[in-house]
């Protein structure tokens, strides 16, 4: 099975402008996240996409190979559906460049053994929280499964709702997802559903039309940046390593 593996990275944040190049102990966050992802011997190239003539130069500097995508993409997800109309492969495993902590280890467990050639496989990572006050947090989205790893449902708050027992251990969203071309396709051509819009999640374009998509639990140290104050906290648990 061909695999190649996307790092999505823009530089038009509003809450962090050139988020991909902020330096994480004097190296970009980007760079942290393709060394990682180039150490997975089951991808067959790894790719940054990005829409910026900077971010591009900057990834080329540290010998990464980039795919210059639009502009005018509203998710990864269809910055991913470009890539592979560009680029063919079996599978197409996203991992976001705000995730400089995820390993080999944590990425391969969404790469499944083999794809039904009809199949629509959609695969993505989750870990546990460890910190109760991150449950509260709307920026983190929360994961709920059935016993087979079938997502349920996902919700920025906190979910379920611990009304009958409060032993429970609250799943949080890892960037890293698998698609093979047949979802992303279906992905591309179906308009977003009334939940994806409220919650501003791209998996209900799936859950909402009975999709299948799967999450795994990687039980690994995800810290994502979302500000530069989140650096700190990477940078302070890279240095204790």
């Amino acid at each position: 099975m061909n695999i190649i593996c996307v790092i999505p990275a823009r530089a038009e944040s509003t809450r962090f402008f050139e988020k991909p190049l902020a330096l994480i102990l004097g190296k970009p966050m980007i760079q942290w996240v393709y060394e990682h992802c180039k150490e997975v011997p089951e991808f067959s190239e790894v790719y940054v996409a990005t829409d910026s003539e900077k971010i591009q130069r900057a990834a080329e500097a540290f010998g990464a190979k980039v795919v210059m995508t639009r502009s005018d993409h509203d998710t990864a997800t269809e910055r991913l559906y470009e890539v592979s109309t560009k680029i063919e492969a079996d599978l197409y495993v996203m991992v976001n460049g705000d995730e400089p902590l995820l390993t080999r280890e944590s990425i391969i467990q969404c790469i499944p053994q083999k794809i039904e050639e009809e199949q629509l496989y959609v695969s993505n990572l989750m870990t546990d929280f460890s910190n109760p006050v991150e449950v509260v947090d709307a920026t983190n989205l929360k994961i709920v499964t059935d016993q087979h790893s079938r997502c349920l449902f996902i919700s920025r708050s906190p979910i379920p709702y611990p009304k009958g027992n409060m032993d429970y251990v609250y799943h949080k969203f890892v960037g890293v997802g698998a698609f093979n071309r047949k979802a992303l396709d279906f992905y591309h051509n179906t308009p977003r559903g009334p939940i994806e819009k409220i919650e501003e999640n791209d998996s209900f374009r799936f859950i909402e039309n009975n999709v299948p998509i799967y999450y795994y639990n990687c039980h690994c140290k995800s810290l994502s940046v979302d500000n530069r104050k989140d650096i700190e906290g990477v940078e302070a648990y890279l240095k204790s390593k």
